[in-house]
């Protein structure tokens, strides 16, 4: 299983210029690999938004690759965005899952489901044109490139390790994003 950090680390080293949308407990390691300053939202007060808002950000930006990093429990809680990504096919849209099982932000319940569900397995059902489970960053990051070459809407579930310690917030207030983005955005119109 991958650590969250590594996962991180290795989706940084290759964003280039993509928009991105965290949410939960990938906020803080996404700020901590200086990914947060351009280009990006954190999805809080919202579970389970990562995916439309991300998917508003493809439909509006097609010229721009966008991700979208969410948690498994952030996904089930809004799971039908995935058919609504899928029905409106953004070739843009690239959407990590970072799966370990647990509603970490409220204090590691254990997901419905868990080890029954299969997101890559309801994404493509859904109609994304891909979807790849990880659980080692060496495969990840060789395959990486590819991955990003190839039209989404894509989902990659990134297997990792549960977490010690309480959950950690950026608290970094999201209309303030935002307002940032929209500025960001207007002037590479």
């Amino acid at each position: 299983m991958l650590q969250r950090t590594e996962a991180i680390q290795t989706l940084a080293d290759h964003r280039g210029d993509a928009l991105s949308v965290a949410c939960m407990q990938s906020i803080v390691p996404w700020h901590e690999a200086q990914q947060a300053s351009q280009g990006h939202i954190d999805a809080t007060g919202c579970m389970g938004s990562a995916s439309s808002i991300g998917l508003g950000l493809a439909l509006g930006r097609p010229n721009r690759h966008v991700w979208v990093l969410d948690g498994d429990g952030s996904l089930l809680m809004q799971l039908g965005s995935l058919v609504t990504v899928a029905g409106l096919a953004p070739t843009n849209l690239y959407h990590f899952v970072f799966a370990n099982g647990l509603y970490q932000s409220t204090g590691n319940q254990p997901l419905p489901g868990r080890g029954v569900f299969d997101a890559c397995g309801l994404a493509l059902s859904a109609g994304y044109r891909r979807a790849a489970r990880y659980d080692d960053a060496a495969t990840l990051r060789d395959d990486l490139p590819a991955i990003l070459a190839a039209e989404g809407p894509s989902l990659i579930e990134l297997t990792i390790e549960p977490e010690d310690g309480p959950p950690r917030w950026a608290r970094v207030p999201m209309a303030a994003q935002v307002q940032t983005l929209r500025e960001e955005l207007s002037v590479s119109a």
